[in-house]
């Protein structure tokens, strides 16, 4: 039997390529020379595919009305060639104004090192901020105010590790009010309830105030700390055949479009036939009259882009946050219902009737 000091050339393995295969050594000097081959091929990661790490993404919706925003993220993230469960993870959870499931969450997504993640609105956006303190894991928000939440230095420069998707809330409060007032010039006491600890209540307030003065309408504000709050304010107004307002402002902040306290909103408007605006809403059967917003597809993709420029390794503090433009909602049934008069100019404005 004929025996090969060397494999013949058909069994041999290419240069370099040792994974997975059998591997012929002869000789000292071979042995040394495979044991440094080796060596420096285990640091390289000579034995993987050479694929860098799937990334993954927390994202963290904390208000339902908002939840359709993580669709729009997604489908940007496609565009720009993600591929879910191949090239990217997305770790999706969602709370309704839920803090201690929210810092949970939060605390899980430091602990797992997740490479970014996307938090919206407001109120979880400043709590990822805190509890992402003392790490590198990159923050990207979206649909957030950023007037009186401290979340970044500048809008060119947010700094540290955040960026994201501007929600342009005292604008936005602005805008409620004009059509609220169009639609309803006959209301002189809006109702404006609101949490009262929100950090982003106190900007929309402070343009919605001369506003309404300069209108002689008077800003009937309900702060709270609780739904309890919200609906004691309610009961006692409900005792009396005047309940003290002619119209009801929602403005941008977490409770009052609760499922624990819209419905009572809306039976109370309902028994006094006065008009919710603000932010277009229907639950149990009670509606708002219209909405001004921000459209949650298009603020999902403007947050994609700021999360692919951070996964490409662009430091989150030196990506400038971009700002989210208006979406005016009209339910023109419901104003009828109402006996709102609707002029064809505010029809015009409106980005989408219902009817």
């Amino acid at each position: 039997m004929t025996h090969h000091a060397t494999p013949p050339p058909e069994d041999r393995p290419p240069p370099g390529a040792f994974c997975g295969r059998q591997l012929f050594i002869t000789g000292k000097k071979s042995v040394w020379r495979f044991l440094l081959i080796l060596a420096v091929g285990l640091a390289a990661g000579a034995c993987t595919d050479g694929q860098p790490p799937v990334p993954r993404v927390g994202i963290l919706c904390g208000l339902d009305v908002f939840a359709s925003t993580a669709d729009g993220f997604k489908a940007r993230m496609t565009e720009l060639g993600y591929v879910e469960g191949r090239t990217i993870v997305y770790d999706h959870r969602k709370t309704n104004f839920d803090a201690a499931a929210e810092e949970r969450i939060l605390r899980r997504f430091v602990a797992e090192k997740v490479d970014a993640i996307l938090v919206f609105p407001s109120e979880v956006a400043v709590a990822a901020k805190h509890f992402t303190q003392g790490t590198s894991i990159p923050v990207v928000f979206c649909q957030t105010n950023i007037e009186g939440t401290g979340l970044v230095s500048s809008i060119p420069e947010p700094g540290g590790n955040i960026t994201g998707v501007r929600y342009p809330g005292p604008d936005l409060a602005l805008k409620r009010f004009e059509i609220l007032h169009e639609l309803a010039p006959g209301a002189k006491r809006i109702w404006v309830p609101y949490t009262k600890s929100s950090p982003i209540v106190p900007a929309q307030l402070a343009v919605l105030r001369p506003a309404a003065a300069l209108e002689g309408i008077r800003l009937v504000e309900s702060p709270a700390d609780s739904a309890a709050d919200l609906l004691g304010d309610l009961e006692a107004r409900s005792r009396s055949t005047d309940p003290g307002v002619d119209a009801v402002l929602f403005i941008s902040e977490p409770l009052a479009r609760t499922p624990a306290v819209f419905p009572h909103i809306g039976r109370f408007a309902d028994r006094f036939r006065i008009p919710i605006g603000g932010v277009l809403y229907s639950l149990e059967g009670y509606s708002t009259v219209f909405g001004v917003a921000t459209d949650n597809i298009a603020v999902g993709r403007l947050a994609a882009n700021q999360v692919h420029k951070v996964l490409r390794g662009i430091a989150p503090g030196t990506i400038p946050v971009v700002s989210a433009e208006s979406f005016f909602q009209l339910n023109y049934r419901v104003a009828r219902e109402l006996g709102l008069e609707v002029s064809a100019g505010l029809l015009r404005q409106a980005n989408e009737v219902i009817r």
